[in-house]
């Protein structure tokens, strides 16, 4: 009987240390974009089917993970793959572009700190197409390394777990819990992502004090609301009668993050109507708008085993035995078994490194135009976005903060 081995899990690491319109979109980035964006909001709604309290992922570090594995796809599997993720078909296009976004976005001269680190973990008498190997090497910088799940499982969990820590700062240990990598694993996929930045406009400590959120229209929770209600505290900002939607910059400009706080505490009601088109939709109506803004210290971390959710998402073959990811190992003895990812976010007044904060809270008079209030006191979605090319990061909704 032929034995079919597991592509074991695919794993994606998520770390977002943030405190706290789209320039044109280079060509070549345009349809990964896209189709990053689409997944992003199909995974989310996916999520909120089930998830009742905080959701935080990074929908690119899934995109590119999975990404590395549809290149050894074949058939129908490649099919259900492309059509949940919308890859370019043509291999050059695909390739060359995640590339240019690749290095687009791990770039060094960057004012915030955002790494993207791919590795491919391989059972070290098991082959693996060279042909493969160097479309991942050459074209998303996976590192790739042998490792003895069969003699030494423990031992290969330990060396993907020093990986996973050295990659996130320290933020996540022991990833993979023991017993988690066995004997039947022959290659496992990992990608992280750890974004670290700092408000432009940052808050004043000194303001931040204890505060109600609403978790419910009856149920409250004490946090530690942040406050810039000075009169430099200009945003990106937008109303509508269902919702208010704010952008705050982090140092550089390339990214920001764009919450969407609804008006009464209604979160479903958004979610439901909430796609990349409405999304953009939304953005376009934000103004640079004097605006008093209270938003609460949150910092939660998430864990999610997506086979489900990416299966009702419409690749459920990939985990059977009887998919064909032949252009890994040249057989067609490999299936998913897992996809997890994990993922942490920590939102402060003024960033993960210690910074001076300066600013007078000065008493405004009562001539002029009422000065909107952004009250983030119950439930809300944020979206981490790079502006440049449009790509979507990280996305997340706030039920409760200090979760």
């Amino acid at each position: 009987m032929q034995m079919k081995f597991l592509l074991s899990e695919i794993l994606m690491l998520t770390i977002l240390y943030g405190m706290g319109g789209r320039a044109e979109m280079p060509q070549k980035f345009d349809e990964i974009v896209q189709g990053n964006n689409h997944f992003c909001f199909n995974l989310y709604k996916n999520l909120t089917e089930s998830e009742t309290g905080n959701i935080f992922c990074s929908p690119f570090s899934i995109t590119m993970a999975l990404a590395m594995v549809y290149e050894g796809a074949r058939g129908w599997v490649q099919g259900e793959m492309q059509g949940v993720f919308k890859f370019p078909l043509d291999n050059k296009i695909r390739q060359e572009s995640f590339l240019s976004l690749y290095q687009h976005l791990n770039r060094k001269n960057a004012k915030y700190k955002l790494n993207i680190a791919n590795a491919l973990w391989i059972q070290k008498d098991y082959t693996i197409l060279p042909a493969y190997l160097k479309i991942i090497q050459r074209y998303y910088d996976g590192y790739a390394r042998n490792v003895d799940f069969v003699g030494a499982p423990e031992q290969s969990r330990q060396i993907i777990n020093k990986w996973v820590e050295e990659k996130t700062d320290q933020k996540i240990k022991d990833l993979f819990p023991p017993g988690s990598i066995d004997q039947q694993s022959r290659l496992v996929v990992t990608n992280a992502i750890y974004f670290k930045g700092q408000w432009i406009k940052q808050f004043d400590k000194s303001l931040t004090s204890e505060a109600d959120f609403w978790v419910t229209e009856t149920k409250s929770i004490k946090v530690q609301m942040m406050k810039r209600i000075d009169p430099e505290a200009k945003f990106n900002y937008a109303e509508t009668d269902e919702f208010q939607i704010l952008e705050m910059a982090y140092e550089g400009g390339d990214l920001s993050m764009i919450i969407i706080l609804p008006r009464k505490n209604d979160i479903r009601t958004i979610e439901k109507e909430l796609t990349i088109e409405k999304f953009q939709e939304w953005k376009n109506l934000l103004t640079e708008t004097r605006v008093e803004v209270y938003l609460p210290k949150f910092t939660f971390r998430t864990r999610y085993t997506l086979t489900p959710n990416l299966s009702q998402l419409g690749m459920p073959n990939a985990f059977s035995p009887h998919c064909d990811f032949s252009g890994i190992d040249g057989t067609k003895n490999l299936y998913i078994r897992s996809v997890v990812h994990q993922a942490f976010v920590d939102v402060n007044e003024e960033g993960t490194e210690a910074a001076a904060a300066t600013g007078v809270v000065v008493g405004i008079t009562s001539v002029g135009p009422q000065i909107p209030v952004f009250r983030a006191d119950h439930p809300f979605i944020f979206v981490i976005q790079e502006k440049t090319t449009g790509n979507i990061l990280f996305i997340g909704r706030v039920v409760e903060p200090e979760a």
